[in-house]
């Protein structure tokens, strides 16, 4: 038996040396306190914290295990954004004659959309007296990416993708007590159902999964705004684009020159990644990486994009991930911690730290509104967060104002996300303090 628990005990050591490789100020009893932890040592852990002025890795642990990363894969769109849309945002491409204005859709997820009150393609048409038709391009992905939960479709945060985004392709109720108004407005059916909700519960919207036909659901005693996403389609786009200038708008399919195509762009690009980051908005997120694909590849698809960027750009990531959509929705979508690490050092050597943490969320705002707010100016991140899985990735300056990478990566555990997170900010605390 001593033999048998001597070799026991060795083979662990073994097992701890090589998976964990502390070096610098990371002291086992952190790492112990922190995969000991109740809620974390349910699940599966992949921890990964990286000094690139020395170009060490001070920890690794199941590093390049590959685990759900949901809304982490955002920092892979943002890259591609970041490394194809250039400074603006192509809000419309066209072709003008005397007598007509013939739009190509660029997939820019701000037209109309609420949290954006310039709006220079509306300007542009809506000062203009020509005919205005829109070329109906093939668009090759689904309104939905591959494994997203169909039974979220009515939820702000799975808006359809789409070639011509208009409102968000969502639909906005304000609800003040007995009052309710839509944006946009008067075009969707909804139903009304006053004081049927219990007391002290929000209002709610229902939609139904196959039309575009709303339940609301008031509280009459509070105000509320409810954001639910509606059926996308071509020809809803149009018409809502022709109710918003009070001109006819017509969808034409036969071919059109590409000759004196002209461009107006809506807005600096960091303005879209910003609101895309900070509060992990998965519809720019999907809608950034198809705007990238098409820049790049000539049409939209995430899928062809994503075989793109993985063949070239990101041909040297650590391990091979398994990458599905644009936001992190799907659980489909498997990346190891080392990935993280190769895309937050590829973002800040291509385009600068100051200017990544602009876009990205720091301690007590955001995502991580309630979490680090103490550590807030030395630490931006990209969260993530699903059902028992969730997941942080970014910069870290250290007491010692040492910049360290990071990836906590925490799938299928038990107990709430806000128990995995608090175990992830008191581990990440104790590194900053400790480096």
């Amino acid at each position: 038996m001593k033999v048998v628990n001597g070799f026991s005990s060795f083979f662990l050591c073994c097992f701890i040396f090589c998976s964990c490789r502390l070096t610098g100020q990371i002291t086992q009893q952190q790492i112990n306190s922190f995969l000991k932890d109740s809620v974390i040592a349910t699940g599966h852990v992949g921890v990964s914290i990286y000094e690139p002025a020395t170009g060490k890795y001070l920890y690794n642990y199941n590093a390049e295990k590959n685990f759900i990363p949901s809304s982490n894969v955002k920092l892979f769109s943002l890259y591609a954004g970041m490394k194809y849309l250039g400074d603006s945002v192509v809000g419309m491409r066209y072709i003008k004659t005397d007598s007509t204005i013939i739009i190509i859709p660029t997939g820019d997820p701000t037209l109309l959309h609420m949290d954006f009150k310039t709006q220079p393609v509306i300007d542009f048409l809506k000062n203009n007296n020509a005919a205005i038709k829109i070329k109906n391009i093939e668009f090759k992905p689904k309104a939905y990416g591959n494994g997203w939960a169909w039974n979220d479709y009515p939820d702000y945060y799975m808006a359809e993708r789409s070639a011509l985004p208009v409102y968000g392709n969502c639909i906005t109720f304000l609800c003040k007590k007995n009052n309710i108004e839509s944006i946009p407005q008067d075009l969707f059916a909804f139903i009304v159902a006053k004081n049927v909700q219990e007391k002290n519960k929000q209002t709610t919207v229902e939609r139904d999964f196959f039309a575009n036909t709303f339940n609301v659901l008031l509280d009459n005693a509070s105000t509320e705004t409810v954001i639910t996403p509606f059926i996308t389609s071509l020809p809803l786009a149009v018409k809502l684009l022709s109710d918003t200038l009070k001109k006819n708008v017509e969808i034409i399919s036969n071919d059109t020159s590409t000759i004196n195509l002209k461009t107006i762009y809506s807005r600096p690009v960091d303005s879209l990644f910003k609101p895309m980051m900070y509060y992990s908005d998965n519809f720019f997120a999907e809608q950034t990486l198809l705007m990238a694909s098409n820049k790049k590849l000539g049409y939209m698809s995430e899928e062809d994009m994503i075989d793109t960027l993985l063949a070239t750009d990101l041909k040297e990531l650590p391990t091979k991930p398994r990458w599905v959509d644009g936001s992190g929705l799907s659980r489909y979508n498997l990346f190891s911690p080392k990935d993280f690490i190769y895309i937050l050092d590829k973002l800040q050597n291509e385009f600068g730290l100051e200017r990544i943490k602009r876009i990205l969320t720091t301690g007590g705002q955001g995502t991580l509104t309630g979490y680090y707010t103490k550590n807030a100016g030395f630490i931006y991140a990209k969260t993530g967060s699903m059902s028992n899985n969730v997941s942080i990735s970014g910069y870290l300056i250290s007491k010692k104002n040492k910049l360290l990478l990071f990836s906590i990566q925490i799938n299928s555990f038990s107990g709430s996300g806000r128990v995995g997170r608090r175990a992830i900010e008191k581990f990440i605390t104790s590194v900053r303090e400790n480096n």
